[in-house]
C-alpha cells in the first residue's frame, strides 16, 4: 500500500475519533501536527518522515482534503530529545489545537510525551519509533489514542534472530546498540530472541547516538 494512501486512512480514522466531520466543512483546515528530528543525529529519519508526508498532505489536498476539509500541517523539530518533544507536545495541544499529532521518530520521545495526548484524548499517531511500550502502556483503557504504523522492537529482534541463525547459520554474533531508550530495548529484545535459538553473543556493547566509528571495538 503506497504511503499516501496509508496515511489518508490513518488520518481518516484520526478525524473519526476526534469527533469531525463534513459537517464541520466551513470552520478552517484540519491541523495536524508533526513532529520529528529535523535537526540532531536522527535527523535522517525525521526529513525522510516530513517529505512523506508533506506529500502525501499535498495530493490530498489537491484532491478535495480530507472530509471536505484541506489539511494544514504544524511542523516542529523535536532534535530528538524528550524534554524539547515533550514541550512540544504541550504547545501543540494547548496552544496551537492540533485534533492529532504524527510523530516521533525516537522512542525516548514518544514515551516521553504519550501520556498527554492521552490525557487530552488527541490521537498521536507514530510511524517510526518502535519501542514495545509506546503501543502497551494505555492498551487496557476504555479508550487509547497512541497508535503505530510500525512493527515493534520485538517483532524486529525476532526476524533478526531468525535471519542470522536460522537462515544464514551464523554462530557467532557481535552486538552493537546505541544508548537511546530505542537501542537499550532493542538489546534487550534481540539478546532474548537469540537466547531462544540458542546463541550467546560473544561481545555485546552501546554507544552514544552520533557515533560513526566502531573499528576500536571490533578489532
Amino acid at each position: 500500500m503506497r504511503f499516501k494512501h496509508l496515511f489518508f486512512l490513518a488520518l481518516t480514522s484520526v478525524a473519526t475519533v476526534s469527533g469531525f466531520s463534513v459537517a464541520h466543512a466551513d470552520i478552517g483546515p484540519i491541523r495536524i501536527g508533526l513532529t520529528c528530528p529535523f535537526t540532531g543525529g536522527s535527523a535522517p529519519m525525521g526529513e525522510s518522515l516530513r517529505n512523506a508526508v508533506r506529500l502525501a498532505v499535498e495530493e490530498i489536498n489537491w484532491k478535495g482534503g480530507l472530509l471536505g476539509r484541506q489539511i494544514e500541517l504544524v511542523e516542529r523539530d523535536d532534535e530528538g530529545n524528550p524534554d524539547k518533544g515533550r514541550a512540544l507536545a504541550q504547545e501543540l495541544i494547548e496552544r496551537e489545537k492540533v485534533i492529532a499529532t504524527i510523530g516521533s521518530c525516537n522512542t525516548g520521545v514518544v514515551l516521553k510525551n504519550m501520556d498527554l495526548y492521552q490525557k487530552a484524548r488527541i490521537p498521536l499517531l507514530v510511524p517510526v519509533a518502535t519501542g514495545v511500550a509506546i503501543t502497551t502502556t494505555f492498551a487496557n483503557h476504555p479508550e487509547h489514542y497512541i497508535f503505530r504504523t510500525a512493527a515493534n522492537d520485538e517483532i524486529q529482534a525476532r526476524l533478526v534472530a531468525q535471519e542470522a541463525v536460522e537462515r544464514r547459520g551464523l554462530g557467532k554474533l557481535a552486538v552493537f546498540h546505541d544508548t537511546t531508550a530505542y537501542g537499550l530495548q532493542g538489546r534487550d529484545f534481540l539478546l532474548a530472541e537469540l537466547f531462544k535459538v540458542g546463541v550467546k553473543p560473544v561481545h555485546v556493547e552501546g554507544f552514544p547516538l552520533g557515533v560513526k566509528d566502531l573499528s576500536a571495538a571490533l578489532g
